[in-house]
């Protein structure tokens, strides 16, 4: 018998707020984090604002050490897992350390420690031969992405399976779904799993710059992001970090966890396509949510939320509508659609793991979080995508999607603990 899979504690870190608490309360009051950007000058770049995170490494109670040594996504990565084991009360240490495990997943990885050491390497570029006398004591640290989950298990006495995964910005929703897959087997008991992204740096804002994806609306940064309006022209990039503890339901009921969903369904499939462009039909996007659903034993009908990928750009909101109808047919304009992006911004990996937070926290207050900034239909994007305020709703299932560059395409299905008990 397969065995259920369900999840206990969140740990989030997020633009416009500290925690689940403040993370929810930014969504259903519809506030928008975008901001014109700090970390660095971007006046030289086309798309000059970002959803920043404040985040303050000594306030999360980091040491000196564990700062210099961890890139930034792995510092929030690390301070969600602590939060999301201390919500799940969960006692790590008296459990089998090989029967715990950790799904990190990250689109970018180290990429703010790596530009930092590589213009201190080259005197900020001006220097073809780089110094070695220069180099950091931690660029291995920040050179490969495992070490990233590799310090979540250090962090929580992991031993069981480890893995880092980077399906761009399918990571999140990946790597969670990952984590089921091995408790349903029977490889682990309980994982801590999630992801984590940190991508406002200027290579990547230059990257994002050059294919025109995110958007110019520089002029006014808490109306820039517009998933579904017909005025939408590119994502506002963000940062964030979220990570959940997953442990086998019967486990779970024994010691009176409270329980925030279970996970019944998870699939993700490629377009194998293109490395940016989508196909118009959702064909591809829609076969995993048939999949995540067929697995959840469920009707389309049995949907009561979905938590859009809603990116902001033509062509993802409009093949996204396009999937919806495919796979849930008639029962796609009789449900709620929002994209959160639309107030946090885009975390690229990090992303898929914040919506899954903002799903399970959906079901629990049986609110539908809005689209902000969403004014102006667009013909193509015609389901009820909840403009600009929070609605009441009964919320016991939920469909949570991504789309990232490379052509992947991953559904998730997370239903209420009344549903499933």
């Amino acid at each position: 018998m397969t065995r259920r899979v369900v999840i206990t504690g969140i740990g989030i870190r997020a633009p416009g707020g500290k925690g689940a608490k403040e993370f929810w309360s930014t969504l259903t009051s519809g506030r928008t984090a975008t901001r014109r950007i700090t970390f660095f000058d971007p006046s030289p770049y086309r798309s000059q604002i970002a959803a920043e995170a404040d985040f303050d490494p000594v306030i999360e109670g980091l040491t000196a050490s564990e700062t210099d040594r961890m890139d930034r996504a792995t510092q929030f990565a690390v301070v969600c897992a602590k939060e999301a084991v201390r919500d799940s009360g969960l006692e790590l240490g008296g459990l089998d350390p090989y029967r715990v495990g950790v799904g990190l997943g990250s689109a970018v990885a180290a990429a703010t420690s790596l530009e930092r050491e590589y213009l201190a390497l080259s005197d900020r570029g001006r220097d073809w031969e780089m110094d070695p006398a220069r180099l950091s004591p931690h660029m291995f640290d920040y050179l490969v992405p495992s070490v990233m989950a590799a310090e979540i298990a250090w962090t929580v006495g992991a031993e069981g399976p480890v893995a880092m995964i980077s399906n761009g910005c399918t990571s999140g929703i990946d790597s969670v779904g990952h984590a089921v897959q091995l408790i349903r087997e029977g490889s682990a008991d309980v994982m801590v799993a999630g992801a984590s992204d940190t991508p406002i740096t200027p290579i990547v804002v230059a990257c994002f710059d050059a294919i025109k994806a995110t958007t110019p609306r520089n002029d006014a940064p808490e109306q820039a992001s517009r998933p579904f309006d017909g005025s939408r022209n590119g994502f506002v990039l963000a940062e964030g970090a979220a990570m959940f503890v997953l442990e086998e339901y019967d486990s779970a009921r024994r010691r009176g966890a409270h329980i925030y969903a279970e996970v019944t369904g998870y699939a993700t499939r490629s377009n194998a396509f293109h490395m940016t462009g989508l196909k118009p039909d959702g064909r591809e996007m829609a076969e995993a949510i048939r999949v995540a659903l067929d697995e959840s034993r469920v009707d389309v009908t049995a949907v009561d939320y979905i938590n859009a990928h809603g990116s902001g750009t033509k062509q993802n909101d409009r093949h996204e509508t396009a999937a919806f109808k495919r796979s849930l047919g008639q029962h796609a304009y009789e449900t709620p659609v929002s994209s959160i992006k639309s107030m946090v911004g885009h975390s690229l990996g990090a992303i898929g793991s914040v919506e899954i937070a903002a799903s399970l926290l959906a079901i629990e207050h049986n609110v539908v979080p809005p689209t902000a900034n969403l004014h102006t239909s667009d013909p193509e994007c015609d389901l009820d995508y909840v403009p600009v305020t929070a609605r009441e709703h009964r919320v016991n299932t939920v469909l949570t999607v991504g789309s990232g560059f490379g052509g992947f395409q991953s559904a998730m299905v997370l239903r209420s603990p009344q549903e499933v008990s």
